[in-house]
């Protein structure tokens, strides 16, 4: 388990120091609100992620501001075995709260964007400068299909590859 968490945080370094323009986040992220559960929608998924059923991911702020997160999903099917991550977010954008880094392994940091996120906080896009990795997610389940496909074609023009975005299944 280790090993893959190397690798993967190694790939995403290597993958994030390729340039592009940064994608813009939104103006600003209250993180008491954006605490909480959030699931996985809809991702271009990284390598840990393929063929993840019920994936949630839950955000809790500790009392040094860091974001301690916890990913579980189902790895091949709703009964397959429960995979769990437990990477910490760092705000390095303090001002708006919308950008963040990631660490899964130290110390090795990937980039988190908080792209759009809607009025009620109920939905949100979270994407990377890359544009190699995207999560559409919702503070339920299932959004509905107008609302799945405007976040879509929100995830188009920030310059992603809808064609490999990947429904996430719930039950």
């Amino acid at each position: 388990m280790r090993s893959m968490l190397l690798v993967f945080a190694v790939a995403l370094l290597l993958n994030g120091c390729q340039s592009m323009p940064p994608i813009r986040t939104v103006d600003q992220v209250s993180l008491d609100r954006f605490m909480g559960k959030w699931y996985v929608i809809a991702s271009i998924p990284t390598f840990i992620e393929k063929d993840a059923y019920n994936a949630v991911e839950r955000y809790e702020l500790d009392e040094n501001g860091q974001v301690r997160t916890t990913f579980t999903f189902n790895k091949g099917g709703f009964d397959g075995p429960l995979k769990t991550y437990r990477p910490v977010g760092f705000v390095r954008d303090p001002d708006s709260n919308a950008v963040w880094d990631m660490q899964f392994l130290w110390p090795f940091k990937a980039e988190y964007r908080i792209l759009y996120l809607d009025e009620a906080y109920n939905q949100t896009v979270i994407g990377r400068t890359k544009r190699d990795f995207v999560w559409i997610m919702a503070r339920e389940p299932a959004i509905s299909e107008s609302d799945y496909d405007r976040l879509v074609r929100f995830v188009e023009e920030q310059g992603y590859d809808v064609s490999q975005l990947v429904r996430i299944p719930h039950q």
